[in-house]
């Protein structure tokens, strides 16, 4: 009967655990651009905490970035996706997304200045610690938070999960103020050999402190389970790479916010 008991705690315990976690919809603005952003945190906990940037695929805030900001949101961080794309702009398949995210990739002052609206958004959430905000991205997000990084915000750290590396301004890496971990499918066909290279040569001479693991028999979107399986598709998920790189992570933020 006690064991019973203490088993109805732990069980009760657990569901109150997982019902502390809160979501909202966030409207905010980039110049006259309305964005909408998804923010997760715990609201059992009244403390400050690190504040975590996450920044999209290309097709946008989906179901997979709100699973990531609720998951930092367990961890007992503040995690707000941002949006850089626009309020309603959702790219639905490869030729759209890939037209959308190319306007930001051909321009890259708007592209930091989307990221940088969104860290301001996260800067003003109740509980955030302005002294220790942190980013992830993925894919194009990947993209875009090192984009943020060189364009010198204030960050302790960014985390890019199979995220382009490439920039036209490589000697911007001087700017950038926290730590690098990038974390790499070793078989990524979109983000090959001479890009990543240039990545390390780029972090180098930067002086950034940076970290860079390549996981393997892993291609594009490897954290993604709606990417599939197929790797000879050049995008595909894998469950060893998705736990073995948010593992990565978490080790990387107990050291960036210790």
């Amino acid at each position: 009967m006690r064991q019973l008991f203490l088993l109805l705690i732990l069980l009760c315990l657990a569901v109150t655990a997982e019902a502390a976690v809160k979501t909202k919809i966030v409207e905010y603005k980039q110049g006259e651009t309305v964005l909408e952003g998804y923010l997760a945190w715990d609201d059992a906990k009244t403390a400050q905490r690190p504040g975590i940037l996450i920044v999209h695929e290309w097709t946008g805030i989906n179901d997979h970035m709100k699973q990531r900001a609720e998951m930092l949101a367990k961890l007992g961080y503040v995690a707000f996706a941002a949006d850089i794309y626009g309020k309603g702009i959702r790219p639905a398949g490869q030729p759209e997304a890939g037209q959308t995210a190319g306007i930001y990739k051909n321009d890259r002052p708007l592209m930091r200045a989307r990221a940088r609206a969104g860290l301001e958004t996260l800067k003003k959430q109740k509980f955030v610690d302005r002294q220790r905000i942190a980013a992830t991205g993925y894919c194009f997000g990947g993209t875009t938070v090192l984009e943020l990084a060189r364009d010198g915000a204030d960050l302790k750290g960014l985390v890019s999960f199979h995220g382009g590396l490439s920039t036209p301004t490589p000697q911007d890496a001087v700017n950038i103020k926290g730590k690098v971990l990038a974390l790499h499918g070793a078989d990524d066909p979109f983000v090959k050999a001479d890009e990543v290279a240039a990545f390390q040569d780029e972090m180098r001479k930067g002086n950034v402190d940076w970290q860079f693991t390549s996981y393997s028999n892993a291609v594009h979107s490897f954290t993604n389970k709606a990417a599939g399986t197929d790797n000879s598709k050049g995008a595909a998920y894998n469950e060893k790479a998705d736990k073995r790189s948010w593992e990565a992570m978490k080790t990387f933020f107990a050291e960036i916010f210790k």
